[in-house]
């Protein structure tokens, strides 16, 4: 085969195993350039540890390197880190971002390859008086937001930006990534769940993007749970199940299902409403909220009015920016907030985690990595130091309390049932939190929460960067929750359709303030006019 004719990527034969246990087997595909592959597949099913193969990564090094071999133009590649894959024209923009907070988009594009400024002053003490040439920075930062066509401002500190902008200047860090003397231009982009953090708006702007980049060449492989945009935006469809390729198919005439089925060897249906007849106006309110505002970047929470009722499922919904992930952050102490909260009777004072956490409440953020979870510590440790903080759970006492002693026994057992219980993919409870996919990271966050057993739980984005089969998972773990201890939960979501399958009444906030609520049950229409800042056609199910 003449080198031209040969695929731009190739990946023969690849296995890999972590210290006896096998996470892929025997990985075949090849991509062409221009093609956008789209790779699915369940959390753990060896999607994130194919494309750390891919990009050279330390992991995989340190674990004793992988079996087969990777080819580009149809000559094998060996890439031992990160840096030679990008000499190589791959950019890889992971799930969690990796930006500066308080560096602008353009010098967050350029980090450590900023173009410098001769000066006379380097004539007398060499290169480290060289000025950063801030024209030339403008120049390239601009011309790599320009490929993706999206309104992002280059000069925009990253601390102040919505999450989805956070996204677009990840993805543009690797645009600007132009041909050099010793590195290739960018060829093959790899996007992990780019679209996860995205308005619906921001996604279809992301979509047209990746459309734009494929007809200049650049091939793509897209990893997203949501597959309706992989129908939308591939050329082809790969998916993979217990580190096996089960199928690889043209994406044109695929169907939802089928991928589903495909995914899990099960047919999924995570949205199908479960019937539930809770009559929320029998419940005393639990919590209430009066006039909260809250200051959070990229979220407009101006004067939120809303009861939630004992022992129910309320849904919080609504378009990204416009303040639903800025309520719970807002009421938890996470950001400055202002207003009245009031939860049994009895108001909390703002801007104070401990108090709520003292008064019975607890939240599992969207940020999983920067909030939920303690990384470097086990799952054990993980699971517990919160109850075992607040409420001095997992404790042993001795001479009346006067010396306390961890209760690992206690703590191995609370973990391993949650494990079971989820279904959280691990080696053991003792493994560090970093490890896990994504996915099992988020249960994690949900059993930490379970164990401190609150009487309302707030929990943001629950299903964020998780698979179809683990979606449904979590939110038959959240109903099952719901109904066996009596705890009340304030669901986040910017998925309708999850909302609609297990909560009683949905809140859309739009402009920073409730604009309408429903009962779930009610035609999905109605809440996209709410949505959109239209008044609903339907009966409001709820005060506001």
């Amino acid at each position: 085969m003449n080198e031209n004719d040969a695929p731009l990527l190739e990946m023969r034969h690849i296995s890999k195993d972590f210290f006896g246990n096998q996470v892929l087997s025997d990985i075949n595909f090849s991509l062409k350039e221009g093609e956008i592959l789209g790779l699915v597949g369940e959390n753990g099913a060896g999607k994130s540890t194919l494309m750390k193969i891919l990009f050279g990564m330390d992991e995989i090094h340190q674990t004793g390197g992988f079996g087969g071999e990777v080819l580009m133009h149809g000559q094998k590649v060996a890439f031992s880190s990160p840096i030679d894959a990008l000499a190589k024209g791959i950019g890889m923009v992971h799930q969690e971002f990796s930006l500066l907070p308080d560096f602008t988009a353009t010098e967050n594009i350029l980090l450590n390859r900023e173009p410098l400024k001769y000066t006379w002053l380097s004539e007398v003490f060499g290169e480290r008086m060289n000025l950063l040439n801030r024209v030339e920075m403008e120049e390239i930062s601009k011309r790599a937001i320009g490929r993706l066509n999206v309104p992002l401002d280059a000069d925009m500190v990253v601390s102040q930006m919505p999450v989805g902008h956070k996204q677009f200047t990840e993805i543009a860090r690797e645009l600007s990534k132009e041909a050099t003397e010793a590195t290739e231009g960018i060829k093959l982009l790899v996007l992990d769940e780019p679209t996860a953090v995205l308005s619906e708006q921001e996604a279809d702007s992301l979509l047209a993007a990746m459309r734009k980049l494929s007809d200049a060449g650049i091939a793509i492989i897209f990893i997203t749970h949501r597959l309706q945009e992989i129908i939308d935006v591939c050329d082809t469809i790969m998916v993979m199940r217990d580190g096996k390729i089960i199928k690889t198919v043209p994406a044109k005439g695929v169907v939802i299902t089928e991928i589903a089925r495909w995914m899990v060897g099960r047919d999924v249906n995570t949205a199908q409403r479960q019937a539930r007849n809770f009559d929320y106006e029998k419940s005393p309110v639990i919590l209430s909220m009066e006039n909260l505002w809250v200051n959070m970047p990229g979220e407009t929470v101006r004067n939120v009015n809303l009861e939630v009722h004992k022992g129910e499922i309320l849904g919080i919904g609504g378009m990204a920016g416009q303040g639903k992930l800025g309520i719970p952050n807002g009421a938890m102490g996470l950001f400055p907030a202002g207003g009245k909260i009031t939860f049994e009777g009895k108001q909390i004072e703002l801007n104070n985690p401990r108090n709520f956490l003292d008064a019975g409440m607890a939240f599992v953020s969207e940020d999983r990595r920067g909030v939920g979870l303690l990384l470097d510590e086990t799952l054990e440790w993980n699971v517990s130091f919160t109850a075992m903080q607040v409420q001095e759970k997992y404790l042993k006492k001795y001479l009346g309390g006067a010396i306390k002693w961890r209760d690992q026994d206690a703590i191995e057992e609370e973990t391993n049932s949650y494990v079971k219980q989820l279904e959280i993919r691990c080696t053991s409870t003792k493994q560090k939190a970093k490890e896990l996919s994504g996915g099992n990271q988020q249960k994690i966050c949900l059993a930490k929460a379970f164990a401190v057993a609150p009487k309302l739980l707030f929990v943001s984005e629950p299903t964020r960067g998780i698979d179809i089969g683990a979606k449904s998972l979590v939110l038959k773990a959240l109903r099952k929750y719901n109904e066996e201890s009596g705890t009340t939960i304030v669901m986040i979501s910017s998925e309708l359709e999850e909302l609609r399958a297990i909560c009683d009444r949905i809140a859309i906030i739009s402009d920073g303030k409730v604009f309408g609520i429903l009962p779930a049950s009610t035609d999905s229409a109605e809440f996209g006019l709410l949505m959109v800042g239209q008044t609903s056609q339907a009966q409001q199910g709820g005060s506001l």
